[in-house]
């Protein structure tokens, strides 16, 4: 019988993590966890209940929130992929949007979200066999992760790749706001005081520029499957 591993997949926004983290977490029978849809469900909270109003988030309003707001998994079968929860109601559609994005970067950046929310991600991992996705997965929620991926892809690619993303689900946007939604949002999760985006010293960085989906989940399949073997055989 195989042993279970977490495998962590860090990186920028829109270089992939999700896509890659999905379809490994399917080859390997793993539970796929998508930290970034915590953040962005924190984020919704606050649009919805006007502790984002005119551009300005209100932060000591948020912290004194944080006890009425509870984030959440459910399994949706028919996808093969869980449905982001935020009090009990499916939020999956509306944290993808382009104004929850603009804010997002802000929001994660607390200090108490942050830590709210690793909290929630080592309980989902405490049994292992799980493939999570985000920021600072392999350098905060999961140190000692036995696998580390820090995805990388050219600026210019990864705003197509949103454009082509939001544009599939029905969202009108411009290539301009995405470009610069990435922008501020790299500047901003690498400079935060609170688990900034760095590499992990022992994670494998992936270029995916000029990979597809298959090429890359391939290329990160080999090295999860040795990864596992070799902890069997020791």
């Amino acid at each position: 019988m195989s042993r279970k591993i977490i495998i962590a997949i860090d990186g920028y926004s829109s270089c992939g993590k999700s896509t890659l983290a999905k379809d490994l977490a399917k080859e390997l029978g793993y539970v796929y966890v998508d930290s970034g849809a915590m953040y962005r469900a924190v984020t919704l909270y606050c649009i919805d209940n006007h502790i984002i109003q005119d551009g300005n988030l209100h932060a000591e309003s948020l912290k004194f929130a944080m006890h009425d707001i509870q984030v959440g998994f459910r399994y949706d079968p028919l996808h093969n992929e869980n449905i982001t929860l935020l009090n009990g109601k499916d939020v999956e559609k509306e944290i993808r949007s382009m104004e929850v994005s603009r804010f997002v970067s802000q929001v994660s950046a607390l200090k108490y979200v942050r830590e709210a929310m690793v909290h929630l991600q080592r309980q989902i991992g405490k049994e292992k066999g799980i493939v999570m996705d985000g920021r600072d997965i392999g350098t905060v929620v999961f140190p000692k992760a036995e696998l580390k991926i820090f995805l990388v892809a050219k600026p210019e690619i990864r705003a197509k790749r949103r454009f082509d993303e939001l544009k599939s689900k029905g969202y009108e946007v411009s290539i301009k706001e995405i470009v610069e939604n990435i922008n501020h949002r790299d500047q901003y999760d690498t400079s935060r005081a609170e688990s900034p985006l760095r590499k992990a010293l022992d994670a494998i960085e992936l270029d995916n520029s000029f990979l597809n989906p298959g090429q890359q989940l391939e290329r990160v399949l080999s090295i999860a499957r040795k990864k596992i073997a070799d902890g069997v055989q020791n």
